[in-house]
Parts: C-alpha cells; structure tokens; sequence
C-alpha cells in the first residue's frame, strides 16, 4: 500500500486555485470586451476595420500636351520595372531556376546572361531589380516576358511622362520628374513646369473590404473617389513646322559647329509661335545635354540684335516722315558729335555718295545713325523703341521671359542702337516687333497656348485670341518697308542678294551681325560675330515670319557668317510655304489649272479626263474606282504639279525621285503616313522603296536636295560686318 505525502492535497489545492483566478480573469476579460467592444483601451470594431477594409489609390493623368493640329508632344504613358522574387519561402512563386531566367531575360533587357545570373544570385535578398536595363519596359515587351511564365519574375507599373518627338523645341516644353522623397512628378522646366498646376490632376480613392489576404469581398460595398485627370494644352506649334526647323538646325549644327543657335517661325496675322528651337538643346527623357544650357535662348536671354534693328528704325523714320529715300548721303563714317569716336560702315570705307535706299540695301551703320540723329531725333526714336516693345517682356506663357536692355545714355549709344549695337533685345521681342511690318501696322502679342481643354468634357475652358499690343505704323508704312526689306533680296546691292531668295516667292528681310562682347569690349576674331536673317513670306502679305541667330559659326572667314543663316531660313521657310499650301508669287495665272472632281469615275475614265487638260495623274492602290483626289475640284493647279488621285484597293508607294514637297505631301496625307522630310527642294531619296504596299500610320521618309547646287560668289565688300563702337560720351 502506497502511502500519500501530507503536501500532495496542498499543492493540488493552490493549483486548483490558480486555475480558478485565471479562468474568472479571463471570463472577466471577455465580458468586459463584448460590454466595452475595447482592448487596452482601443476600439475592436476600429482596429478589425483597419484590417479588413482597404484604401486604394487612384492615380490621375497628368494632361497631354499637343501641337495645334492634335499631335502629341508630351503625355503619360504607362512603363514597366522588371522584378525578380529570390526568397524562397515564396514557393512557387520565386526564381527557382537561375539559368534558364537568365537565359531567357537577356533576350529582352539590355544585359548579358552572366549579368542578369549575377543579380538573381544575391544571398540574402527577397527581391531584385536590374537597374536601368529593367526600368521603362514597354508594354509590350512586358507581354513577350509574361508569356515564357518565368517563376518569380513580376512587374512594378508607374507612369511615365513621354515625348514621342525626342528632342523637340525642349527649352520651350521642359521635362517632368520626381522629386527626392516625393512619388507626384512635377513640371521641371519650361512649359511643363510653368503649367504644372493645370496639366497636373488629383488623384482619386477606393475604399473596400478585403479578406486577409487583401481581396476583395464579393458582394463588398465599395466607396469611389473619381481622380480628375489634368486638363490637356494644345500649343500654337506646328509638329511638321517644328521638325522642319529641328531638322535645319541640326544639318547647320553639324556643318558649321555653331555655339549657339536661335530660330523663331511665328504667324503674323494671329501672332502664334508655329515653331522654335535652339542650339546646344537637350533630349527631354534622358536629359542628355541639358548641362550646356538651362535657358531657353529665345525669351530668357538678350543679345545686340545687329543690323536687323535697322527694320524698326526705317519704319519709324517712314512713318514720322521724314525721311527721303533717294536723297543722297556720304557713307564711310559719321561722328554723333564733335568729340566722339566716329562709327564707320561694315567695309571700313563706305560706298561714296549714295542714296538712303542703297544705305539700307548695304545695311550703312552711317545712314542709320544719321537717320536716328538728324531726321528722328534722339527724342522721338526712343519713343518708337518703347512703340516696338523693345523695353518689356511680350508676356508670352513661356517662363522666365526677359525684357530688353535699352542703352540709351549718350549720343553714341544712341545712334548705335538704331544699327542694333549696344542695346540688347530678345528673339521673342523682334518677332513681336516684325508682326507690325508683315500686317497692317498691328502689332500682335507672341501666342504659345492655343487653348486649353477638359479632358472629361472634352471642352475648351480657354482659347486664346489674337491680342494687338500696339500700333507702331501705319499700314502704308508696313509696305513701303517691306518694299523696301525685299530690295535687300532682290538688289545686287543688298545684303541678302543671292542669299536668301526662294524660287517662286517674293522674300522680304534683312540680314544682321552684330559684334560679340567680353567684358564690355568688342571682340575681333573671326568667328567672333552673331550672325542672323529676319525674312517675311510672300513679301506683299506675309503667311510667314522666320527669325535666324547664328552665334561663332566656324567657318573660313567672317563674311561666310550668312551660309548656315541661310541654309536654315531658307531650308524652313520653303518647307513650311509649300506645307501650308501657300502659293508660289511669281507664278502667271495661263500656267494654273481648275482641275475637275474625278471622285466616283473609273480609273480609267478619271484618269484620262485628267491627261485631257494636261495634267500629271498619278494613281495609288489597284482598285477601279477612284475614291479620293488632291487638289480637290476648284482648287488651281500649278504647272507640273501632280494630281495625286486614290483607288478602293490596296495603296502602294510610287517612285517620288525629282518630285516637289507639294505632291510627296498629297501621298502623305492621302495614305495617312507619318511624314518626315529632310533637306530643302525635290526629292532625291525615299525610305520606302516604290511599290511597297502602304498602310495608316507608316512612316515615311524623305531627303529632298535643290538639283544642281553651286557656290554662290560673294562679294566681300557686300557683306555685312559690323565696327566695334568704343563707349563713352
């Protein structure tokens, strides 16, 4: 018989005990939750609802940016990261086999197999990326990858602001970028930044309940926010305008390896800026090159204007009257005042005694200062300054405009700034001040933005108008000064002759070189010049205003400073005339043709009715029928211009060597490509070779070349070069 231990019901009482306390503390626990529904003094219902119901967010759109017609310039675009899951405790969803993913990725990313099996094969690391080489997948690349089914490999999705155009007037647009610590991109730059608050919307929100693992419940009642997306711009900019320009500083950029360059290109009758673009630029998405330069050199930045002032001082000499333009004058040098340094024309020696005209067509410093002193006077020639707008900014909805620095102090200074020496001005205020000389006397404020729009509505909640800032002149003085500007082109005097003329329009300009300055003293190399060419199209009613500056071209000597001026002015103006289906001036009315509509005839029928009245028909596609033709009925045709006519079959490219831009344009738009054009005059190649079937949205590309090209002579004596001017009294 076993005998018990006195302590063993003790014990088994105190644990009995103990039992009892816990369970009457837990039951007290329990009751006192279900009454209070708190835990340590924290709501239950509150925290479970923080588990179970999710916040998500709804990311707006920041607004597209297009040129005026509806092309995209700048948009959001969804772009993918590449991420590989490493921990294992991820089964099945981790990169089980290293090899074969390496394998397969380098296929897709631009890395090497070994690379890619050096990141998968991190110790450590429950996921990885693959730096750049992984970043800003496109969608479709993201598919291919999704279809081999590689275990562990995922994507990240972010929205990216995108420019299709690469580089594309960049100073005047911007880029967009995150800030440190910050997920919202925001306008860095340009356009981009100056309207950030209206192309950036605001984002949205659901709410929702999910189980544990973070799905939502069927039948869950789910709270919506809508985001509202940023309302969309559409600028004053022509896309095919624009890339003409591009495409002319670019072939001037690589030929003569400029330090800077300036080009404009606005409409003088709305005042809207259909281009503009500078050199050194940058590429918008990799930033590439946008240490050389932050500013945008048209509006934020003045310079001496050089002899493309003169235009400003005739116009208010013309139109205060006083002013006789065949009385003679003696060029070489003139002295403001008794004491003064004498200024002297670009040849050092003048011409002798000539008339006010000729004065102009050689661009004389001396018939302008002689002008500016004792025809104007200093008085009223400062007013007309202030009349141009040559002392504010424009008001342009570009950032950081400046205004001009108006010199202005002595008698040297002041017939100095009638040649454009001394005093500084923007690209932006001359292209404002010329709106006066190509219209009617009106001048019209710089336009950017053409009207803004609701994307969710589709309406415009802006639309900008043309604003008239001033009336300088008259409109018979606007004329008489284009009369004269097209002399400079015209006369075997003028600075321009020979330069600047395009076959079959009437050009109205005026070449300038202004002298480069280091603290505050003219300098004497040969490429140390600002080159640049204000021209007007046609002369008689101008559709068109291009502004070229050329800074330090190199080149062989300083009287060559014209040739890359002119390969882009002349290379942008015709491009752009014949794009807008501006007629050529110089063309008799016995040499156009009212063609008729061959619309719904047979090929045949259409075409033969066509060759009857002479004219060159060409057909695109295999069909019977044709559907549509360009030029449409009533509109004159040009002599050897082609009437470009479409069937109901299938298109197909023709042979386009020798033709004019005019019809390759006719092709382009009939088949709905995507046009690009290189160089100036007829077509010498074509990407597409002939009869290769067409579809909506190809591209194609053309290199046009003026057949028979020759060195121009250059009479050095002619050519424009402006004398340093010491200051002082």
């Amino acid at each position: 018989m076993i005998r018990k231990q006195p302590n063993m019901n003790v014990g088994a009482a105190i644990l009995f005990i103990l039992f009892c306390l816990l369970f009457f503390v837990l039951l007290f626990r329990f009751v006192s939750i279900q009454v209070t529904g708190e835990a340590a003094g924290q709501p239950l219902a509150a925290k479970a609802q923080q588990i179970y119901n999710k916040n998500g967010v709804l990311e707006a759109k920041r607004g597209t940016i297009y040129d005026r017609n509806g092309e995209v310039i700048a948009e959001d675009t969804s772009s993918y990261t590449v991420v590989a899951i490493l921990d294992e405790s991820m089964k099945p969803n981790y990169v089980s086999d290293k090899e074969k993913t390496a394998r397969e990725l380098a296929k897709y990313l631009d890395l090497a197999e070994s690379e890619i099996l050096r990141i998968l094969s991190k110790e450590g690391q429950f996921q990885v990326e693959f730096g750049r080489a992984g970043k800003d997948i496109p969608l479709q690349t993201k598919q291919e990858i999704e279809e081999l089914k590689l275990p562990g490999i995922t994507f990240v999705r972010e929205s990216k602001r995108f420019y299709p155009n690469g580089v594309f007037s960049s100073h005047l647009i911007g880029y967009v970028d995150t800030k440190e610590g910050e997920t919202i991109p925001v306008g860095q730059l340009g356009l981009e930044k100056s309207l950030n608050d209206i192309l950036t919307g605001e984002n949205g929100s659901i709410n929702y309940s999910s189980d544990l693992w973070g799905y939502i419940l069927p039948d869950s009642e789910q709270k919506i926010t809508p985001a509202k997306d940023g309302q969309d711009v559409y600028l004053t900019l022509d896309k095919k305008i624009q890339t003409f320009l591009e495409d002319a500083l670019n072939q001037a950029d690589e030929q003569y390896k400029p330090a800077k360059m300036v080009a404009l290109v606005a409409d003088p009758k709305t005042g809207d800026i259909l281009a503009m673009g500078q050199r050194p630029t940058f590429h918008p998405k990799t930033r590439e090159g946008i240490e050389k330069t932050w500013l945008n050199e048209a509006v934020e930045v003045s310079y001496e204007p050089g002899s493309t002032m003169k235009i400003f001082t005739l116009a208010a000499a013309l139109e205060e009257q006083v002013l006789n333009l065949n009385e003679q004058y003696q060029s070489g040098s003139f002295k403001p005042t008794k004491n003064s340094d004498a200024i002297r024309d670009h040849n050092k020696v003048g011409w002798g005694s000539i008339t006010y005209l000729e004065g102009f067509q050689r661009s004389s410093n001396v018939a302008i200062a002689k002008i500016v002193q004792e025809k104007l006077g200093f008085d009223t020639y400062r007013e007309y300054l202030t009349k141009f707008g040559f002392e504010n900014p424009t008001g342009i909805e570009i950032p950081n405009e400046t205004g001009g620095k108006i010199v202005y102090n002595y008698p040297l200074d002041k017939v100095t700034t009638g040649y454009g020496q001394g005093t500084a001005i923007t690209p932006l205020q001359q292209i404002q001040a010329a709106t006066a000389i190509a219209g009617d006397g009106r001048m019209l404020k710089p336009q950017i933005i053409d009207r803004v729009v609701d994307p969710a509505s589709n309406k415009t909640v802006k639309k900008s108008e043309p604003e008239v800032v001033g009336n300088p002149i008259s409109e018979g003085t606007a004329k008489k000064v284009r009369e004269i500007m097209e002399t400079v082109i015209t006369s075997p005097k003028g600075t321009g002759y020979e330069r600047y003329n395009i076959e079959g329009y009437d050009i109205a300009g005026k070449t300038g070189t202004a002298n480069l300055t280091q603290n505050g003293v003219y300098l004497h190399g040969k490429n140390d010049y600002v080159y640049s060419f204000m021209g007007m199209a046609p002369a008689d009613d101008p559709e068109l205003i291009v502004y070229v500056m050329v800074q330090q071209p190199q080149i062989d000597n300083s009287s060559d400073g014209y040739k890359p001026v002119s390969l882009i002015f002349k290379q942008v103006m015709q491009n752009s005339l014949q794009y807008l289906s501006i007629q050529p001036t110089e063309v008799e009315a016995s040499k156009t043709i009212e063609i008729p509509n061959v619309m719904g005839l047979s090929v045949e029928n259409g075409v033969s009715a066509l060759q009857d009245l002479g004219v060159n028909a060409v057909v695109l596609g295999n069909g019977t029928e044709i559907v549509k033709q360009l030029p449409a009925k009533g509109q004159p045709l040009l002599e050897g211009e082609k009437v470009i006519v479409q069937t109901n079959g299938d298109i197909t490219l023709p042979e386009m060597k020798g033709w004019s831009l005019r019809d390759v344009m006719k092709v382009a738009n009939l088949a709905k490509l995507q046009l690009n054009i290189s160089g100036s005059g007829y077509v010498s190649q074509q990407n597409l070779a002939a009869g290769t079937k067409l579809k909506e949205g190809d591209y194609l590309v053309v290199q046009l070349q003026t057949p028979d090209t020759k060195e121009e002579i250059v009479d050095v004596d002619e050519e424009e070069e402006e004398e340093e001017i010491p200051k002082g009294g």
